[in-house]
């Protein structure tokens, strides 16, 4: 069975493993430096020993093994005081110029008769030695010593040195792990507020003591947390209004099937299926005007993507779509005048909106009657605009309820004309989605109504 490494995704956790692992490989890299510069040392004050040795026993007639021994004796004290080491490991060896050997010291090494003068390294018995020569008209001498002795003396020196290191490493490690737990704890309090509350707090995440790194992911959190809430709270109006809105249409259903039913007469049986079937027709209406906005409003908290729209072409579409309803209640509709003009939108919501602004001049518009549409290229006070407005020749809206006519569910009192109230509180919420305008006036050519949607020309490329 192969087991999968773990991986940890703690940030804490990395951290103090990142940290931990520096401070050991840090100690390590020391303890190679303490050791390699103790032997380089120690290699310089024994081949200077060495060096030193061979010299004084160098002189102009033969030593004897007593002078030898005494001059060795000499060196050797004085080497081990300045190597801080024992010095009784040195081999000393020398020979007549004949060859013959006149002077070995108690060692059981044999190293070769003949060598490099200088210093050198010799391998003897499974065992390396440096070896220093020199030689003079009377005698060769040779210093050597085994090569493990100044290992040893650069371990322990070695180890002199990490002493300090080694005590202090638990103590650095533990203040890592304080700095770090301290450091994160503010990340653990943000967690632990979030994960302890309810579905419907939504109230910002306090980010005071936050580290620089992890403030602007808590400030982008809380500005969801603000998107949701207005979202969640759109909902709720929503849903609250739809409710009301539903149960008048619902109730009149009601009660226009039980006058159906109680219906004697031909006469009054058409009369109420009539009826009926006008409420049927409103009460679709007001669920497919329903539909429609909470369309619009998922589409806007979604953030559709927009594309270049022609909004002439845009126009003339929704005259032929709206063409045959405008027949049949004998209202002539048409474009007044297209210009060609493009802005940037999502298309499906400017085809809702032209088909309310059109569908509404239609709806309030009296037999025999004319609705138009235009879309104009303008520019004002020095910026390029798009213009595309519907006006008819219907009674129109009065002055002071031309802002109110904007809620949801808001009818004009008087209105002969059935409809939900949601038709222009669509139309404004999908044109300032679009960075639009939407202003209600007097039509100067028709004397009704005149909606008027003004966008912003997109730059030029």
């Amino acid at each position: 069975m192969k087991l999968k490494s773990r991986v940890t995704h703690s940030l804490r956790g990395r951290l103090l493993w990142y940290l931990l692992a520096a401070i050991t490989i840090a100690a390590l890299a020391q303890a190679s430096i303490a050791y390699r510069t103790a032997l380089h040392d120690a290699d310089q004050i024994f081949d200077y020993h060495m060096q030193q040795m061979a010299l004084s026993l160098r002189s102009g007639t033969p030593l004897s093994n007593t002078e030898a021994q005494q001059r060795i004796a000499a060196q050797a004290e004085g080497g081990a005081q300045a190597a801080g080491g024992d010095n009784d490991d040195m081999v000393v060896q020398m020979w007549s110029p004949d060859g013959v050997q006149v002077f070995h010291s108690v060692s059981r090494a044999k190293l070769p008769q003949r060598a490099v003068l200088g210093f050198s390294n010799v391998k003897s018995n499974g065992t390396t030695y440096r070896v220093f020569s020199i030689q003079t008209a009377n005698q060769t001498v040779q210093v050597a010593q085994d090569l493990a002795v100044r290992r040893n003396m650069a371990g322990n020196l070695a180890l002199r040195t990490l002493g300090p290191i080694a005590v202090m490493m638990p103590i650095l490690m533990l203040v890592v792990w304080w700095v770090v737990s301290g450091s994160l704890e503010p990340v653990a309090r943000v967690r632990s507020q979030v994960a302890s509350r309810q579905a419907d707090d939504l109230s910002p995440v306090s980010d005071n003591g936050l580290p620089d790194e992890v403030r602007p992911l808590v400030q982008e959190l809380n500005l969801l947390f603000g998107r949701v809430k207005t979202a969640f709270d759109a909902q709720q109006t929503f849903v609250a209004d739809a409710a009301h809105e539903l149960r008048t249409p619902l109730a009149a259903l009601r009660l226009q099937a039980q006058s159906l039913d109680r219906a004697e007469s031909p006469e009054a049986r058409k009369l109420a299926v009539s009826r009926l079937t006008a409420g049927i027709d409103r009460a679709t209406r007001l669920v497919e005007q329903l539909l429609v906005l909470a369309r619009q409003e998922a589409t806007a908290a979604g953030g559709a993507a927009t594309r270049p729209v022609d909004l002439a072409e845009l126009a003339r579409r929704t005259v032929a779509d709206l063409a045959g309803v405008a027949a049949a209640k004998g209202v002539d509709v048409g474009v007044q005048q297209a210009d060609a003009a493009q802005v940037e939108g999502q298309p499906d919501a400017l085809q809702i909106l032209l088909r309310n602004l059109v569908d509404n001049a239609i709806k309030y518009t009296p037999s025999g009657g004319t609705a138009d549409i235009t879309v104009k290229n303008e520019v004002v006070e020095g910026a390029a605009q798009v213009t595309v407005t519907v006006e008819d020749s219907g009674p129109g809206i009065p002055a002071e309820e031309r802002e109110r006519v904007f809620d949801r569910f808001y009818r004009v009192a008087g209105s002969e004309a059935a409809g939900s109230g949601l038709g222009l509180a669509i139309i404004k919420a999908i044109a300032e989605r679009h960075g639009a305008s939407l202003a209600l006036g007097q039509s100067a050519r028709l004397g009704g109504l005149a909606a008027t949607v003004t966008f912003k020309a997109p730059a030029a490329s």
